[in-house]
């Protein structure tokens, strides 16, 4: 908690810990191509040794099993890394610096793993071990590197210039204390699309077992060891496309609380759906055992482990069940993927929709309203149609079932991917509400801490609010107390605030498309520099957009062009690597 602190700075990182991670990523990286090269040329066997005791165990060729234990065991670190930096930074603030907060040094490791899991997966294919999977890209005459291993480095090497890239975006822009930051959805999405690496690097080793170790008989080990790999790989996908939903997993979401169901739609049709129509009869299932395991733990770990806030989760059981229900008619998910895929994703959009929406009244922060249900009940589905035809052409594909892609699929697959486009669009539109404010009036209850009044003016403005709510954060700890309505206009806190020391409290409030913030108390920042905001035991403030006062750090005034070229700069970095 030391490292963290309301005055630590708000810019970029000090030149001698820029310094220090260069070197340190130079040596790792000399070393880690130094053995590939040794490998290649036959001077150690160092790599090959485990990973042929591996191949010889689970009846997979070494180069791929290795990698791929590697890399899952590695976005398993990384994904720690991610929900604790994420805790950290809402209950105690910024850093001091990258090297400073312990959770990034996982994230690092993480990422790190994941692109020298890439790495071994291309350089461990020597001559002498058997011709090269099919997919397989040439590198040199004798060095053919498996397209599993290409992806899962690409997705490792994405991630990591993220890294740097937050630096400079913090130095020119000021610190955006935000999951939906440009280069934070660098390492969110490079993690994420790692696991797309991985899928064709298992499929690569299966094929490649097809063909060559068809006289191995598989033990019983074997199989359970495969069908537990294939569910923990759908389930990592699973996982991957949940990360995005993270702020909503915390309660102090800065976007619509419409994305929440559409974000859950999305990463349960796309991921679920993907893995039945690939992995067969009760993968969904796994896939989502595997995701509440591991997600699970990890808010175990993080919450009551680590002392900070617990990120909640959301079950998917329910689209699981829908979807193995679809899949049940007989020959529609073999012969029909496409179909299965958008009658599966309808399923999402509506029975997992009231199951999400029974949920989060159950273990969210931020439980559904009434006000969602004219968009959700429209967009929802309309999202869990296009996620299944986008999971169907990721299952068809793994498949190898080329004739599948034929027909209207040529047509369904892009107009899917651009649905969701607009559908993200349409959500992410704003628009705030003038001359709106909040009275506030606090009653002292302890020492720093505080009961709240609130009159909102107009009273209209609050009714039938997405939430309303009293958000302390980065104070050591979070509180987000949903107000109840008193009256008219009126709302108290269901307990108490705090309102001193390092925290920073605020009434939220998220109405249609505006998303708004009036401070209750906001202690000095030298390091923005920015003045206090005192808690008065009576005070009438002016409702802001929510990013001016919750990510306060982020500097104004930059010129439009800086900031559409920082944009246009992520944004050609992450076509490269969709272009693979």
């Amino acid at each position: 908690m030391s490292t963290f602190a309301a005055n630590e700075p708000a810019g970029g990182a000090a030149l001698a810990e820029i310094a220090i991670a260069t070197v340190g990523a130079t040596v790792i990286t000399t070393v880690l191509f130094a053995l590939g090269w040794a490998h290649r040329t036959g001077r150690t066997e160092l790599l090959a040794r485990p990973a042929n005791a591996l191949g010889r165990g689970s009846g997979m060729p070494s180069w791929s099993i290795l990698p791929a234990l590697a890399g899952a065991a590695a976005l398993q670190v990384a994904l720690l890394g991610m929900y604790w930096d994420i805790s950290l930074h809402i209950d105690v603030g910024r850093d001091a610096g990258p090297l400073a907060n312990p959770a990034h040094y996982l994230i690092l490791f993480g990422l790190f793993g994941v692109f020298a899991s890439g790495f071994l997966a291309m350089v461990l294919p020597r001559p002498q071990d058997g011709p090269p999977p099919a997919t397989a890209i040439r590198i040199t005459e004798d060095w053919h590197a498996p397209l599993g291993g290409v992806l899962v480095a690409a997705c490792g090497a994405f991630a990591l210039i993220g890294f740097p890239l937050d630096d400079v975006w913090h130095r020119l822009f000021g610190q955006d204390v935000t999951l939906w930051g440009p280069t934070h959805l660098m390492l969110i999405g490079g993690a994420a699309m790692t696991l797309v690496g991985l899928f064709v690097l298992h499929v690569e080793g299966r094929r490649a077992r097809t063909e060559t170790m068809r006289s191995t008989p598989r033990t019983g080990f074997s199989r359970i060891e495969g069908q537990l790999r294939l569910a923990s790989v759908c389930g990592g996908f699973l996982i991957g496309m949940s990360t995005f939903q993270a702020e909503f997993d915390f309660g102090v979401p800065q976007f619509r609380l419409l994305f929440h169901p559409l974000l859950i739609a999305l990463a349960a049709s796309v991921a679920l759906v993907a893995a039945r129509v690939w992995g067969g009869r009760g993968t969904a299932i796994g896939a989502v055992l595997f995701f509440l395991l591991l997600r699970g733990l990890i808010a175990l770990i993080v919450g009551p482990g680590f002392g900070e806030t617990t990120p909640h989760l959301p079950l998917y059981l329910a689209e699981a069940l829908v979807i193995e229900l679809i899949a049940l008619r007989r020959g529609g998910v073999i012969a029909r993927p496409y179909v299965f895929g958008a009658v599966a994703g309808l399923g999402v959009g509506t029975v997992g929709l009231a199951a999400a929406w029974g949920w989060s009244h159950v273990w969210m922060p931020l439980p559904w309203t009434s006000a969602l249900l004219p968009e959700a009940l429209i967009l929802t589905p309309l999202m869990g149609v296009a996620g299944g035809l986008l999971g169907a052409f990721v299952g068809t594909a793994l498949r190898g079932d080329l004739p599948a892609w034929e027909g209207g699929a040529r047509l369904a697959v892009p107009v899917a991917g651009l649905a969701v486009m607009a559908i993200v669009g349409y959500g992410l539109a704003t628009q705030p509400l003038e001359n709106t404010s909040a009275a506030i009036a606090l009653t002292p209850a302890g020492p720093g801490q505080a009961r709240a009044e609130v009159r909102v003016s107009p009273p209209a403005a609050a009714r039938n609010a997405e939430w309303l709510t009293i958000t302390a954060w980065q104070g050591d700890g979070l509180v987000v107390d949903r107000l109840r309505e008193t009256g008219p206009g009126r709302y108290a806190t269901t307990g108490t605030i705090p309102v001193s020391g390092n925290w920073k409290a605020m009434v939220r409030l998220q109405t249609g498309r505006a998303i708004m913030a009036a401070p209750v108390y906001m202690p000095a920042d030298r390091a923005i520099p920015v003045g206090a905001v005192p808690a008065r035991p009576s005070v009438e403030r002016p409702f802001l957009a929510d990013k001016r006062v919750l990510q306060r750090e982020a500097r104004t005034g930059v010129p439009g062009g800086l900031t559409l070229a920082g944009y246009l700069a992520v944004l050609a970095i992450s076509l490269g690597l969709i272009g693979l």
